[in-house]
């Protein structure tokens, strides 16, 4: 029996809004503030987004650049970075809050043509719920969460993307099977995750991944302007067609 679609599952960063220029620039403002002398360009930015998780990032950078220190008190080298990942994001948060960070093109239109069309609304992220909560209160209202009942990001699942952990607790919460949904994602480690829990996925790469394998997505598109959920439907039936 084929299993209609039911659900639409959202990647927060890079995917509802091309956030990752003003993550670099809330890093570097972040490293100044505490007095270290890193600053990531783009490029070294673009290779460390390969890893899902800012203080994963920042701690694989860390071992590339003093890689030789020993940390004499044990937990100096966390609380640093603590630190500085909470002053990164305090500081991404005031730049959503300024109306800085924007929607990606088409997104707002498909997510109210799902809502006229029945789909549930989900969030699938292991961004912090704080950056969750800035951006979609900035593009939403207060009330943000009636349109996404269902969020589960790094405070619900510690194991990052490419993991399948947080896809599978949306799944979970939506008492949905995994053939009755679709991922939005924009990077590799995103398609890999939803794959591994069995839905389909639409790719909307940005500039910072869009040199990265998306082989096995659905569609990977520049944005999702234009899209409907007719389309989705049409996909979603090939899918289930070559699954067949």
């Amino acid at each position: 029996m084929k299993q209609a679609l039911s659900a639409l599952v959202f990647d927060v960063d890079g995917t509802l809004a091309d956030t990752e220029r003003f993550h670099l620039q809330a890093f570097n403002e972040a490293f100044a503030s505490e007095g270290l002398d890193w600053r990531w360009d783009p490029s070294t930015y673009t290779r460390l987004l390969e890893i899902s998780g800012g203080k994963e990032r920042m701690l694989a950078y860390w071992n590339e650049v003093r890689g030789e220190t020993v940390d004499i008190e044990g937990n100096a080298m966390r609380d640093l970075l603590d630190r500085v990942h909470l002053a990164k994001t305090a500081t991404y948060e005031a730049m959503v809050n300024g109306g800085l960070v924007q929607l990606r093109p088409g997104v707002m239109q498909l997510l109210e043509d799902a809502q006229r069309s029945g789909l549930a609304l989900a969030i699938a992220t292991t961004t912090s719920p704080v950056n969750v909560a800035a951006l979609l209160r900035r593009a939403f209202g207060t009330q943000w969460r009636l349109h996404f009942p269902v969020v589960c990001d790094a405070s619900t699942a510690p194991r990052k993307k490419p993991h399948p952990q947080v896809y599978l607790q949306a799944l979970q919460s939506l008492r949905l099977p995994a053939e009755a949904c679709i991922a939005f994602e924009d990077s590799a480690n995103g398609l890999r995750s939803a794959l591994a829990a069995g839905l389909g996925v639409v790719i909307t790469p940005t500039r910072f991944t869009a040199h990265q394998d998306f082989n096995g997505a659905l569609r990977v598109l520049y944005d999702l302007a234009g899209v409907r959920v007719a389309d989705l439907l049409a996909w979603h039936e090939e899918r289930l067609q070559r699954a067949a």
